[in-house]
């Protein structure tokens, strides 16, 4: 099996980077004790003798800008693992540590954590309970970490284990000390997830760089849409759609690139037909028509003719988007040409005439170009 990655997360002082020294049974990482934690930046620690690595932390501070430093040191090194060439950064499984001395697990604590690893939302949880000395303590902690996370409410982020551990001697006097102990099971129980966690964190990452996408496509439909409106809004009769044709191609060939769905000879009816529902296909025009002919709307034609044009891209950038999202996820291809086509045309059915009254009976005849543009991306932008 390939080796995962472990994120080790908590606070500073917790105990991180003993633990990982201990479960790789060398002196890897810095540990230290005083007002400041030792780790400065993200580590991934690993020997041929452990079926995974260990990722140490930037531990969590008292204070809000410190706090803030080390989540997005954690966020930094997730949307990394984005990039080509850095999928293997990827977090498959996360160790969140708890010190068993402070038999607390405040609410702050908890939502700190989430934050910093709310990319991962599927990736298997093990809460390790570090410093767990008292070992009539234990269950104690172990019920104080369940009743923490019950209380968020985030049935999806709930720990799979909850494992007390000692990573190294603790020595209370000359006669009497702790043993390291819960190590093993450690261990065991990460690999036993792991398979698990490599699927999760996989998923975790395709459905962040799909979110990524959709917001870049959300970008260039919102430009486009806005360009469209103040193109629109000439004082010119409005006909139908083809003075959109070139703003249309080129809103549908930024979507294609951000979905990496290449514009060649194979794929350029796919294209066409697409830029044709918009400008001067039978849908659009039988969608313009119906909407010059809607009494009591008492706008005028430069207004009228604005949300018109803003309405027919925002439709067609929005529709383009989730085509060319479902080619990007292997459900369709360039070649299910009808599909697209039945598709592209319902996004101007009776349903578009209605928005576009919605729209319009949110304007006046003073509203410019640029609100136009917004109140249609809000109407039409994908849920």
């Amino acid at each position: 099996m390939e080796k995962g990655n472990v994120l080790v997360i908590g606070n500073s002082g917790v105990g991180k980077s003993t633990l990982i020294n201990a479960v790789l049974g060398e002196d890897v990482a810095v540990t230290g004790w005083g007002t400041e934690g030792t780790t400065s930046e993200l580590k991934i620690h690993e020997n041929e003798n452990i079926p995974f690595r260990l990722i140490d932390t930037v531990g969590f501070e008292a204070t809000f800008l410190k706090d803030q430093q080390a989540i997005n040191s954690v966020k930094k090194w997730s949307k990394n693992c984005a990039k080509e060439g850095k999928e293997d950064h990827q977090i498959n499984l996360i160790w969140f540590c708890v010190d068993g001395t402070r038999r607390k697990l405040f609410s702050r604590d908890l939502q700190v954590f989430l934050r910093a690893t709310s990319m991962w939302k599927t990736v298997p949880i093990i809460v390790t309970i570090t410093k767990s000395y008292s070992v009539k303590e234990r269950a104690e902690n172990i019920e104080m970490v369940k009743l923490a996370f019950t209380k968020q409410k985030n049935v999806s982020r709930m720990p799979r284990e909850i494992i007390p551990v000692v990573a190294s001697i603790y020595e209370i006097d000359d006669a009497v000390f702790s043993p390291p102990s819960g190590i093993t099971e450690l261990i065991e129980k990460t690999n036993e997830l792991m398979p698990e966690g490599i699927q999760a964190g996989e998923n975790d990452l395709a459905q962040f760089k799909l979110t990524r996408k959709r917001a870049l496509s959300q970008t260039v439909v919102a430009a486009t849409t806005t360009a469209g409106a103040i193109v629109g809004a000439v004082p010119i009769p409005f006909a139908d759609g083809a003075i959109l044709s070139p703003i249309e191609v080129a809103m549908v060939n930024s979507l294609s690139q951000i979905y990496g769905v290449n514009k060649d000879e194979k794929s350029k009816l796919f294209f066409t037909s697409i830029v044709e529902v918009g400008t001067v296909g039978v849908a659009a025009r039988a969608a313009i028509s119906a909407l010059k002919m809607i009494p009591g709307i008492n706008l005028g034609a430069s207004v009228l003719n604005a949300i018109i044009a803003g309405s027919i891209i925002a439709a067609l950038g929005e529709g383009s988007i989730y085509v060319f999202e479902q080619i990007y996820l292997g459900n369709k291809s360039i070649e299910d040409i009808e599909w697209m086509k039945n598709l592209m045309e319902s996004r101007f059915s009776s349903e578009f005439v209605k928005k576009v009254m919605k729209i319009a009976e949110s304007l006046t005849e003073t509203s410019d170009p640029k609100t136009i543009a917004k109140n249609c991306i809000n109407i039409f932008k994908n849920k």
